[in-house]
């Protein structure tokens, strides 16, 4: 069948990469795609804003496409799922991505939170506030003891979380957020309790009824290491977290995924996809540990997919079909053992202002690791140049998670380009824990 992949970022290349595996994929388009997925065997990209529902509708129609798997987090917000419901020729393509009203987990930190107290999910306490209600909301920050969280309540492109150690500086972001900060995103701000822990991602693959628990992950959002600096899009992620033993994802599944699944049922929500459960493991006082929910997210992280795909052995076109059909508990989820390590390069400047246009090398010496592009695009004289903030992700899979992390950081010495940057403590915090 052909495929449409939605997305341009390196959580899609990997997502290509996998789909592109499955021997039901006749053609994969990627829209709009970067420099690494055109180059993929079967995919093939294509000027399409994943934005404009009416564009995509007259491709799918014109290429016979069959299903349609959605990577950013924006389309699903707005509604694409839904869109593709109310138009009677496209009822039967597979769209793989949740309803306009599931999809508010993510697209309402607010409404998330909501979701969690109705069914009992275990997470911080909060209080949610609008412009109108400042000095509320600095009250409740009063009562709070630091570090301090603030939350955008829509969409922010992952940098609208904000921890903040001072009480004055978070009364001033308080302040600055509900005054636009990030624009509409902050027009409602979430202030919640400080949760002291170990964060990791869970990911969950569901037909809305059953579902999969995918390989976990921890992802790295500073811009420094030791985890210093601003929130970026992430500087790198592994697989899998070594603490999330078979008692604490019993626990995980028990307290969380199922009563997650579970409620969007109750409440008639129609799902079909991914949902990221973003979780801190918080000791219990007696050794062991417990999951809160910190955030939901209603799509595949990025760049934990570039960790957690390569490790999928399933065909994942399968998984994606039984999704649609509602009956995914009838085949296996496969899983590779062995751990994987993903580092980013950025651009310099990143997250704050990056130029663009520099001139990638190296890409084609990478042995043994999966480069994964991000921000990369063809220049006019076919040269590979950078075109975003995270620029190409090198991933490698090896015997043991020390293995796996040289492996990657060897091979992406090999890639160069202006004001190349890396994190190079990806994984180092798990790797402390063992010792």
């Amino acid at each position: 069948m052909n495929i449409l992949l939605l997305g341009s970022g390196g959580r899609e290349h990997a997502m290509a990469c996998k789909i592109a595996e499955s021997e039901q994929c006749s053609t994969l388009f990627v829209a709009p795609g970067n420099a690494g997925t055109g180059c993929e065997q079967k995919c093939c990209n294509v000027d399409l804003d994943p934005m404009d529902f009416d564009a995509l509708r007259q491709f799918v129609l014109a290429h016979d496409v069959r299903m349609v798997v959605v990577g950013p987090e924006a389309p699903l917000v707005a509604g694409v799922a839904d869109y593709f419901y109310r138009h009677s020729d496209l009822r039967q393509v597979m769209v793989i991505g949740p309803g306009q009203t599931g999809a508010q987990l993510e697209g309402s930190k607010d409404y998330a939170k909501r979701f969690m107290q109705r069914h009992n999910i275990p997470t911080a306490a909060y209080r949610t506030f609008g412009s109108a209600e400042v000095e509320e909301g600095v009250a409740f920050l009063r009562q709070l003891r630091g570090p301090y969280v603030l939350k955008a309540d829509g969409l922010a492109a992952g940098k609208g979380v904000l921890i903040v150690e001072d009480l004055k500086e978070a009364e001033r972001e308080l302040r600055q957020m509900l005054g636009g900060k990030f624009g509409q995103a902050s027009a409602r701000v979430v202030v919640e309790e400080f949760l002291r822990g170990v964060e990791l991602s869970v990911f969950v693959l569901t037909d809305g009824k059953h579902y999969k628990i995918l390989p976990t992950a921890k992802d790295y959002k500073r811009i420094g290491e030791n985890d210093s600096g601003l929130n970026t899009g992430g500087m790198g992620s592994v697989s899998p977290v070594h603490f999330a033993d078979k008692e604490f994802m019993q626990k995980v599944e028990e307290r969380i995924v199922a009563p997650t699944v579970r409620g969007l049922h109750a409440e008639g929500i129609g799902y079909k996809g991914f949902i990221f459960v973003g979780l801190m493991a918080v000791p219990d006082g007696s050794g062991g540990l417990d999951p809160y929910v910190i955030e939901y997210n209603v799509r595949m992280g990025d760049p934990e997919t570039e960790s957690v795909f390569p490790r999928i052995r399933s065909d994942v076109v399968d998984l994606f079909e039984h999704v649609w059909r509602g009956n995914l508990q009838q085949v296996p989820l496969e899983v590779d053992p062995r751990p994987a390590a993903s580092v980013m390069m950025v651009s310099g400047g990143y997250p704050e202002h990056y130029e663009r246009g520099k001139r990638i090398e190296g890409v084609e010496l990478v042995k043994g690791c999966k480069v994964f592009h991000a921000g990369t695009a063809k220049a006019d004289d076919g040269s590979l140049v950078t075109s975003g903030g995270r620029v190409l992700c090198v991933t490698a899979l090896s015997d043991s998670m020390p293995a796996a992390m040289l492996s990657a950081y060897q091979e992406l010495e090999k890639v160069r380009f202006e004001g190349r940057y890396f994190r190079r403590d990806i994984g180092q915090d798990l790797l402390k824990m063992l010792i």
